[in-house]
């Protein structure tokens, strides 16, 4: 079971703040001091630091974080087999998915598995790489796909498949000279995720690669929704990098069209993402071989 004091230490964890940790948990912030201070005794290291009066984790903070972090999802994902098992039901699964990975590459795969698997349950939960990795570290999700960058070293995972980024225009766009590399689109406007979104950041690292940069292109429009960039795109409002999966659709339809570069192509990975050391990782890694 999991104690009080470990909670304590993943909501500071979270939240980098005694008072917040101290609300979320309902209890003082005096008792969130001692809770912490009995795991520092407890495991002989200082746990926090203050650098420039910002709350930070130390190595050893860091380390127990981890390893804490997995304990606790495993004992939450046990409590519900044990009721499941219990009560007759089947095993439940929050999923978290990026908005591109899971409504092109994941959904239905996804769904082919459960038809298979009708005694999985799933949740999911969307949102950009960085939310579903917080929602992975503090156990509210047990697994995601996620197209964003993220440190590999932190995390058990698996490609899932690596996706082409491409540059889109509409069917009929009309450009100066034919592109024959990406330095020869940044006179066009270009239509980019949101800052935060996995794809706006694989965009981002292979324009760096390249010396570029978003704020290169003559002209930069921003616009969240993944369907509207492609409704712009379509209305020839300017050009966009989207995964290829995502706009074969349109592509096919002939309502866009793909602006092929020389070189290499630029690639990414869409990886599948849980905690180190989970004791259900056998059951994470049969849902990936599934898929």
């Amino acid at each position: 079971m999991q104690d009080f004091r470990v909670e304590t230490f993943l909501t500071v964890c979270r939240t980098m703040n005694y008072t917040r940790a101290a609300e979320e948990l309902n209890i003082t912030q005096p008792a969130v001091s001692q809770h912490i201070g009995y795991l520092e005794r407890a495991y002989g290291a200082p746990l926090f630091a203050y650098r420039k009066r910002r709350l930070s984790l130390t190595a050893a903070g860091a380390l127990l974080r981890d390893a804490l972090a997995t304990m606790a999802h495993d004992e939450r994902l046990l409590r519900e087999r044990v009721r499941n098992v219990a009560s007759g039901g089947g095993m439940e699964l929050a999923v978290g998915m990026t908005l591109t990975a899971g409504e092109y590459l994941v959904a239905a795969p996804l769904a082919d598995y459960l038809r298979r698997h009708p005694e999985l349950r799933i949740a999911v939960r969307s949102g950009g790489t960085h939310d579903l990795l917080a929602l992975l570290d503090a156990g509210e999700i047990d697994c995601a796909f996620v197209e964003g960058l993220f440190d590999r070293d932190a995390y058990a995972w698996n490609v899932f498949r690596t996706e082409r980024l491409v540059c889109v225009c509409a069917a009929g766009h009309k450009f100066a000279s034919q592109p024959m590399r990406v330095e020869d689109v940044l006179a066009e406007r270009l239509i980019v995720r949101e800052l935060g979104s996995g794809t706006r950041a694989v965009l981002e690292h292979a324009l760096a690669a390249r010396n570029l940069a978003v704020e290169g292109f003559a002209n930069v429009s921003v616009v969240e929704s993944l369907d509207v960039i492609k409704v712009f795109v379509e209305h020839d409002l300017g050009i966009s990098f989207l995964y290829e999966a995502a706009v074969a659709r349109e592509v096919a339809a002939g309502t866009l069209r793909i602006v092929e570069f020389e070189g290499p192509p630029i690639e990414h990975d869409i990886s599948f993402v849980r905690l180190k050391g989970s004791v259900f990782e056998r059951e994470f890694q049969a849902l990936f071989d599934g898929l």
